[in-house]
């Protein structure tokens, strides 16, 4: 039987997921369908009432994935109950009856390569070693890449003269990525891209409003959890700052982790997730004169209530304007962009009494 896999959307990110996964495995990779409420539906109907929102999220997609005929999924793990989700979806599809393999990649927010090395093996007994490392190396350029450029969007395109430029070039370069063979064709494109991307028009006013985005990472990197933040925000005119990605998740949040740690005075101890890296984010917008904060997260995500009352308080204290939102399956998208709407016209308002 052909081994069809699936794993779980998050913002762009497939891109490189399908790609390093449909090379080093040689199996066909199933493409989730868009996150719709159907999705949501067949989740939350499944899933633990208190259980957090991008678990079900998750669960949704796999019961759409197994219906369009998947038979292989891969969970990423992560750094808080996240890192359960493995267990306790398995037991849940199994008992819906579903037929299939599934492989946890990442446990407790630790990727282990050998443990990887060990499962990819499983899912493609002929892996060849060395194709692997090579592919694997072009995918964490590819990610890299992706982030590298998209901080630059987010400062800069609610101020491009030609609207949707930024967005349409972007995305040419994920479609380019998707067909990459080499290094040299991934640092050509990047290239290529990069010189496109900073070569359009942007008028960027002195004054301009800045906030920043913080909180739990699902509901930050997946637009659909997040009722397009960030497009909202854009339309707006303000300049975005998230420090949350895939390159800093996998690949720089050990070292940092441990420097802002030292950095703060008030918390003394990790949290758990991003909680304390989101205590130190807010200190840094401060410091560095942003406009307002938003903190959104999902609804029970357990580290990020933990740092809210620490966050609010350094927010009184220097006087930055901040609003917490939680989201759920219920979250109404009108009720969402009217709280936004509000408190961009109070940052608004403060900017011009200034």
């Amino acid at each position: 039987m052909e081994r069809i896999i699936a794993f779980p959307l998050m913002g762009n990110y497939y891109i490189p997921s399908n790609y390093l996964i449909s090379k080093i495995s040689g199996c066909k990779v199933l493409k989730p369908p868009p996150i719709t409420s159907k999705t949501i539906e067949l989740g939350s109907k499944n899933s633990p009432d208190f259980v957090c929102t991008p678990f079900k999220y998750t669960l949704g997609t796999f019961i759409e994935c197994l219906e369009m005929g998947a038979n292989t999924l891969i969970q990423m793990g992560g750094g808080c109950r996240y890192g359960y989700y493995f267990e306790l979806q398995q037991k849940i599809l199994n008992d819906l009856g579903y037929k299939f393999e599934y492989f946890n990649l990442v446990s407790m927010g630790h990727a282990n390569l050998i443990e990887i090395y060990k499962i990819l093996k499983k899912i493609n007994p002929r892996l060849n070693k060395i194709k692997s490392i090579y592919y694997l190396l072009i995918t964490i350029k590819m990610v890299k890449y992706m982030d590298k450029l998209e901080d630059y969007i987010r400062q800069n395109v609610a101020y491009e003269n030609n609207k949707g430029k930024l967005e349409h070039l972007f995305n040419d370069m994920l479609t380019e990525f998707s067909k990459i063979k080499t290094f040299y064709g991934i640092n050509k494109t990047y290239y290529k891209y990069k010189k496109l991307i900073k070569n359009v028009q942007i008028n960027k006013p002195k004054n301009n409003i800045k906030i920043g985005i913080i909180g739990e990472l699902y509901t930050l990197m997946e637009p659909f959890a997040n009722n397009n933040l960030e497009k909202l925000l854009e339309g707006y005119g303000v300049e975005i700052k998230r420090f949350t990605n895939v390159t800093y998740l996998l690949f720089e949040k050990g070292k940092k982790s441990k420097k802002y740690l030292k950095k703060l005075d008030n918390v003394k101890y990790k949290m758990g997730a991003d909680a304390m890296d989101n205590v130190y984010y807010t200190k840094y917008l401060i410091e560095n004169n942003y406009d307002g904060i938003i903190h959104i997260k999902s609804s029970f995500c357990t580290p990020e209530i933990g740092n809210m009352g620490i966050i609010s308080k350094m927010c009184e204290e220097k006087d930055m304007p901040i609003l917490f939102i939680s989201t759920d399956i219920n979250t109404s998208n009108v009720g969402f962009e009217t709280r936004i709407e509000a408190f961009y016209d109070m940052i608004e308002m403060r900017k011009r009494n200034e």
